[in-house]
């Protein structure tokens, strides 16, 4: 019954040594968060970003309720109504369709988004991606040269890290 026994540690019972990581441990620092950013920071930092010398013309973090958690400072203000039928869209899919969508009294053409997590639209030169989360919604608002495409990649990506977070 080699099997049976234990492996014998050629140091000897009494060496001192690290002790190894246990997976508790691993699987805390793989859970780590980062320290608490600001929602400021998240809006200058991570929507407001240089993209291949581009970046948004303006982006907000909002709550379901249509409050301002942070915003850019071009960022138009939606009215109670807008915020209502951006929301009823998300639980609606195509709500907005038929009518187009507004932003500060602007309208948009609602183009493909995603049913329940995202909303674009467009207008003119420029547009809006919405990316709803948890709590929130993250919302940013292009003009030419940039493009759609480097829109929805910034306002999803940070979308999408706080659904991640839980928010």
């Amino acid at each position: 019954m080699a099997f049976l026994r234990q492996k014998q540690d050629p140091a000897g019972p009494n060496a001192k040594r690290n002790p190894p990581s246990s997976p508790r441990t691993l699987r805390e620092a793989a859970n780590a968060r980062p320290a608490k950013m600001s929602w400021q920071t998240y809006v200058d930092e991570h929507l407001m970003c240089d993209i291949e010398g581009h970046h948004l013309a303006s982006a907000a973090i909002l709550g379901h309720d249509g409050t301002v958690w942070a915003q850019s400072a071009d960022f138009p203000q939606f009215a109670p109504a807008e915020i209502t039928a951006i929301m009823k869209d998300f639980d609606e899919p195509g709500h907005l369709a038929p009518t187009g969508m507004f932003v500060a009294g602007a309208k948009y053409m609602v183009i493909q988004g995603e049913p329940g997590a995202v909303i674009r639209g467009k207008k003119g030169a420029g547009g809006i991606t919405i990316k709803k989360t948890g709590q929130a919604l993250v919302v940013g608002a292009y003009e030419e040269p940039m493009t759609p495409g480097q829109c929805n990649m910034v306002v999803e990506r940070l979308g999408d890290y706080l659904v991640e977070q839980g928010m």
